[in-house]
């Protein structure tokens, strides 16, 4: 079966509460089935209805089930001409990530002991007197 193409003229039209379409990642989805079901309440779908829902999607950080549960919903995708590329994630270079981590993880307790220290000269110089 073909995929059926929209542009983004044809989402903008389906942008109420009775036919609410978003576009996310390239896909278009009918919600309105699932407006009232949606956990941040239907506002969220319908304040993004007709329009390119992508980065609204991702900034929530939706769980894989939610992701999962999208394809029920898919009715097509955008046309060639109107698509965004969709971006890969970067590449963890996980030995940066050590090397800045080792060094903040001493930092985080050297500051604490020398304050500590200090305290403790300082106390025992007071009761000393």
């Amino acid at each position: 079966m073909a995929t059926k193409l929209y542009s983004m003229a044809e989402v903008a039209q389906h942008n109420d509460n009775k036919k609410s379409w978003i576009v996310v990642h390239n896909g278009v989805y009918d919600v309105t089935e699932f407006l009232n079901e949606h956990p941040g309440g239907e506002e969220v779908l319908l304040e993004q209805a007709g329009k390119d829902a992508t980065e609204p999607f991702e900034d929530v950080g939706h769980s894989s089930d939610a992701r999962e549960l999208m394809a029920k919903y898919k009715v097509g995708e955008l046309i060639e001409s109107e698509r965004k590329k969709i971006k890969e994630p970067a590449a963890k270079d996980w030995s940066a990530d050590n090397n800045s981590e080792d060094s903040s993880s001493w930092k985080s307790w050297l500051i604490p002991v020398t304050l500590g220290i200090l305290a403790t000269i300082v106390y025992r110089f007071l009761t000393a007197q």
